[in-house]
């Protein structure tokens, strides 16, 4: 998608509300879609697949990034410690692989699996699988790698697979923008769709009795060359180019305003695939960027380059309730 109508109809979500408001009938008829859609899947006329163990969705009801990928990365890391061998599934966004689905490694292309899947089998070491049809990749994992719970990296209106948890993640900075449905809007499905998940976590303070917050901790760099780590401090008071090709750059970029580092920012759309020459401004200063950037530049950052991983750090009580949930499940 074209950076500079990427940026115009996502201003016009969270910003434009006069246009946003004139676009509001396609809003309301993709809101009838989407309600009609889930009608025939209930009614049976569009099939649900059950697999044989449990399935966790991590998703969300806006286009554009909440944190869900670090979430599930968090729950894969909980679920491992608590003695289950998860395996996480996605659509893998902006792969070309040519057979789906796909089994994803370290070594693994991001140009053939997604940004996202190579993140996190970096971060987890979980079994992965990425393809379109989520429920062939669910069940490449159940056969080849033993997996005995499945958590889908977004999903939410993939409603071809049966789940037995769902967590809906939220923006806690953007929520939802105008509240109306795409085009209009930035809404996947109408906000009442939040009323039927398990849970409500939120990227930010929660506002509301249903919801748990949860926080992106990062504090230190890793050079994409050399691996060398330096505190997110050291880089206080330095000139810096930031790049960002995520959901909302605009997040980064506070963050490392935030640690008093004066960046000149350069966004790019969500699951960019980067050139070369786009991650070069013809000087010295170091250039940082996230964690998902970076997995798409290995074969050519230099050491001027740095990311920033991040974890995702929900409210302790939200490590209990979905640990007892999945027990009272599988009674």
């Amino acid at each position: 998608m074209n950076k500079n109508f990427t940026r115009w109809i996502t201003d016009v979500w969270y910003e434009d509300h006069f246009i946003g408001a004139a676009l509001m009938p396609l809003g309301f008829l993709f809101s009838d879609v989407v309600k009609f859609r889930k009608f025939l899947y209930r009614m049976g006329v569009l099939r649900r697949h059950k697999l044989s163990v449990p399935v966790i969705i991590v998703g969300n009801i806006t286009v554009g990034g909440t944190g869900k990928t670090p979430l599930t990365i968090w729950l894969a890391n909980l679920l491992q410690e608590a003695g289950y061998n998860p395996g996480i599934i996605s659509r893998g966004y902006g792969g070309k692989a040519e057979n789906w689905p796909q089994r994803v490694t370290i070594a693994s292309d991001s140009a053939d699996v997604g940004d996202e899947a190579l993140l996190m089998v970096k971060q987890t070491g979980c079994p992965i699988a990425v393809g379109p049809i989520r429920v062939d990749a669910a069940k490449l994992l159940i056969s080849e790698a033993a997996c005995n719970i499945i958590i889908s990296d977004d999903g939410l209106q993939h409603y071809a697979l049966n789940r037995d948890i769902e967590i809906a993640v939220v923006d806690g900075e953007r929520r939802f923008g105008n509240g109306y449905c795409l085009p209009a809007g930035p809404l996947r499905e109408p906000i009442e769709r939040l009323r039927s998940v398990d849970f409500v976590i939120v990227n930010g303070e929660a506002y509301e009795e249903n919801e748990l917050a949860m926080r992106l901790i990062g504090e230190e760099l890793v050079n994409c060359q050399t691996g060398d780590i330096k505190n997110l401090q050291d880089f206080k008071g330095v000139e810096c180019h930031a790049l960002a090709g995520i959901g909302n750059p605009k997040r980064f970029f506070k963050v490392l305003e935030s640690a008093g580092i004066p960046c000149k920012a350069h966004s790019f759309p969500d699951h960019h695939q980067y050139q070369a020459n786009e991650i070069v401004f013809g000087d010295d200063k170091p250039v940082l960027m996230t964690e998902k950037d970076a997995v798409k530049c290995t074969g050519f950052a230099s050491a001027q380059h740095w990311y920033l991983p991040v974890k995702a750090v929900p409210e302790p009580l939200f490590s209990e309730q979905i640990l007892n949930l999945l027990k009272r499940k599988a009674c």
